[in-house]
């Protein structure tokens, strides 16, 4: 009975209390003892969802993803090309889009227009395309090479691609994960461009934090963050990475 509610809290949320307290006292850099780490709802050996977060809003990686076509949306235009469907053709490149097309790996695809493996795409055309989309494509390839030798021989001179691939991340439980083979860093991203594209033609990003990552992994959507959460970048925990590469302009 003498038991006052702030004791009988420390004994029941030991992890709480230290942290609010600890937070009080030191913002943002209070770092919890051994022990009094609280992880609530992420204690746990199997993740909240299993989906990238798509069963509960939009998947974080996909928030990096629409701001970083945002910010290059200028660049979706002309005759422009992207992997399984064109929403974000339409979405970000409307009516300065004059032809779209739609690659895809396996034939039925509704969306498709053309049928074919980048790693092996002599069908289509050289100097083609004046922006080419590939987002999350790039991780499920293992010949990371002969894609971006054709990549760079499809796009006409003076072409774009935009692409994007996951740095930090889950592997997929269904077919796409038979299909998985690295999770890259902007790093290699970036060497692996400069074999073809001219090192000055390449801007490579990354984005994401140790708590983006976390809740990516845990299966979270975009809405149980909040924006300065999203938008803090940590080059120590690179949830996506990001490259816009430019193909030379022809010299005569």
């Amino acid at each position: 009975m003498k038991d006052t509610l702030s004791s009988i809290a420390r004994r029941t949320f030991p992890g709480f209390v230290h942290r609010w307290v600890g937070i009080q006292l030191k913002g943002d850099k209070y770092i919890p003892p051994v022990g009094k780490v609280d992880f609530g709802s992420l204690r746990g050996l199997t993740p909240i969802s299993r989906h990238f977060g798509y069963d509960r809003g939009l998947p974080i990686d996909r928030y990096y993803i629409e701001k970083f076509l945002t910010k290059n949306a200028a660049d979706v235009k002309g005759h422009v090309l992207e992997i399984g469907d064109n929403s974000y053709t339409r979405q970000f490149g409307g009516n300065n889009v004059t032809q779209s097309d739609v690659l895809h790996i396996v034939e039925g695809n509704p969306h498709a227009t053309i049928v074919g493996d980048l790693t092996n795409a002599e069908h289509i055309a050289s100097d083609n395309f004046d922006c080419f989309i590939l987002t999350q494509t790039l991780q499920c390839i293992y010949d990371t090479r002969a894609a971006l030798n054709t990549i760079y021989r499809i796009l006409k001179p003076g072409g774009v691609v935009l692409a994007t691939f996951s740095g930090i991340s889950l592997t997929p439980p269904d077919e796409w994960g038979d299909y998985w083979c690295w999770n890259f860093t902007s790093q290699s991203g970036k060497r692996l461009f400069a074999e073809f594209f001219p090192e000055a033609n390449i801007q490579v990003e990354s984005y994401g934090n140790v708590l983006t990552a976390i809740a990516f992994l845990q299966g979270l959507a975009t809405k149980e963050l909040d924006s300065s959460e999203l938008d803090h970048r940590d080059r120590s925990y690179e949830l996506l990475i990001t490259v816009r590469a430019v193909k030379p302009q022809e010299t005569s």
